[in-house]
């Protein structure tokens, strides 16, 4: 038997039953895999269905609003990704008549569709010939076939999206490829892969040259930078106070509470009598410093936040704080949220 036959054989007797394997809809295939991106399959069903059954259709997350979008995206992070899904279904509503496209080249001229999500829609809805390399791909196929380039080099890239693409087989290209994925998810897993029970054993060049736990290769990361953040959760009464983010980052247009960013780890004195603490706070009546949280850390890819909320009492606001988006306390959920955000919101609601 071939590679992608005993791939395919193992696949119909181990798969697990997914929403999004039971259709050929190339908008429900898309939103799947760009949950998936991210995200382990136990925890991304729940928001796959919750957000299908919101924007069903192309069109109904097209005319969504952007902050709608990023509400029934919240606590999956990333959030560029749905900043890229609402423009690319305008665009699909734009240039394709509201019918999502399914041909490879077609989906590459939409916002946040790369050559991994192209290759995976075009051949599950459509059973186009391209095939799909992610980071399951990448293990398996690193293992079987001894390869020890750098999964995330250029060189890498190349060679193993050209075996991949040698792979595939002449039919069922639809099948191959989620099967591939599903066994690197299942069996071939990047610590303690299965491999008593593998049916690829026999041709395995890592299990046969014990280099199992050193494959894949991967490139060193870039530094990971360290950011302190001081958000302020000022209180008028049961009222309090969120800005929307405006910076091009990943919580791009979110809401949170005031901030103040220092570029190093310092004192909660120093930050209370820093400039920027002091001109949001300036001119308020009777403001009193009710609690101070302890500190909560929020690891991504390539940063870590160390955060402390701090809790101000105040009993009038000034202009700044009038500039900003004034809430009942209770209504904080309803707005998108960082899940660092969330984190604090939830640790003090299960405190009162």
């Amino acid at each position: 038997m071939t590679f992608s036959e005993i791939i395919i054989d193992w696949y119909e007797v181990n798969k697990r039953n997914l929403p999004w394997r039971n259709t050929k809809d190339a908008y429900t295939i898309w939103v799947s895999e760009v949950i998936l991106q991210q995200t382990r399959v136990v925890q991304g069903l729940a928001y796959f269905i919750r957000f299908i059954e919101r924007f069903p259709t192309v069109i109904a997350l097209a005319q969504a609003d952007e902050e709608e979008v990023l509400k029934y995206w919240q606590g999956l992070g990333y959030y560029s990704r749905a900043r890229n899904m609402h423009k690319a279904a305008q665009q699909v509503v734009e240039l394709y008549d509201g019918i999502f496209p399914t041909h490879y080249p077609h989906l590459l001229t939409l916002q946040g569709i790369g050559e991994y999500t192209a290759a995976a829609i075009s051949s599950f809805a459509a059973n186009e010939a391209h095939a799909v390399v992610d980071g399951n791909v990448y293990r398996v196929l690193s293992r079987v076939f001894g390869i020890f380039l750098a999964i995330n080099s250029n060189e890498g890239k190349r060679e193993f999206k050209k075996l991949a693409q040698s792979l595939l087989p002449t039919h069922q290209v639809s099948t191959y490829n989620q099967a591939i994925m599903e066994f690197g998810a299942l069996q071939c897993v990047p610590a303690r892969p299965l491999c008593s029970t593998c049916p690829l054993q026999v041709m395995c060049y890592a299990y046969t040259h014990q280099h199992v736990s050193s494959l894949p290769k991967k490139e060193k990361k870039t530094t990971t930078k360290t950011r302190y953040f001081f958000y302020l959760d000022i209180r008028n009464g049961e009222y309090t106070y969120l800005q929307k983010r405006t910076q091009k980052d990943i919580w791009h247009n979110l809401f949170e509470y005031p901030l103040v960013e220092c570029d190093k780890e310092t004192s909660i004195e120093n930050v209370i009598n820093s400039e920027d603490f002091q001109e949001i706070v300036e001119k308020c009546e009777k403001t009193s410093i009710h609690s101070i949280s302890s500190e909560i850390k929020h690891v991504l890819s390539h940063q870590i936040i160390r955060t402390i909320f701090i809790r101000i009492h105040i009993e009038t606001d000034n202009s700044l704080l009038q500039s900003l988006y004034k809430i009942n306390s209770r209504d904080i959920e309803d707005y998108p949220i960082s899940r660092l955000m969330h984190k604090y919101i939830e640790k003090i609601t299960n405190e009162t």
